[in-house]
């Protein structure tokens, strides 16, 4: 049985959002005004929609397992994997690209931004979900 559900603060859902789409948008901000060629800029964005997906794909397994929701070992596996394939192919790019340093940096840390964003939109996402079927529907706690 999943323990009792608490429903995230709007404080936190709201740092949640912002932490994903700052992260986004800088991260493609600087892509769009960077004078790269039209495919180093589409292996950053490649980068980044994988990193996302595999993040997510991750935190979700990882609450399934404590959840003791059956999630594959294999699954669980390849989301590991796939997440370190995108921190490391995002270094090698970024170490053999010819920007600066403080562009080297913009671009690691609006990956990282959105990663975490990402990883807290999908919590509080399953969190508020999770709250809502547990009240049966009322969104006020209170009412509960």
């Amino acid at each position: 049985m999943n323990p009792k559900a608490y429903r995230p603060t709007g404080a936190f859902v709201g740092a949640s959002w912002a932490a994903l789409m700052v992260g986004a948008i800088t991260y493609f901000v600087g892509l769009w005004n960077s004078n790269m060629q039209l495919n180093e800029k589409g292996y950053y964005f490649t980068l980044l929609m994988y990193g996302l997906f595999s993040a997510v794909s991750l935190q979700k397994s990882v609450r399934d397992r404590l959840e003791h929701i059956p999630v594959t070992g294999i699954y669980y596996g390849l989301c590991w994997i796939s997440l370190g394939i995108c921190v490391v192919l995002l270094a090698i790019g970024l170490w053999n690209a010819s920007l600066t340093s403080s562009e080297k940096g913009f671009y690691a840390m609006g990956f990282l931004l959105s990663m975490f964003g990402g990883v807290a939109v999908q919590k509080n996402t399953r969190d508020l979900a999770q709250f809502k079927e547990e009240a049966g529907g009322i969104e006020n706690e209170k009412d509960v």
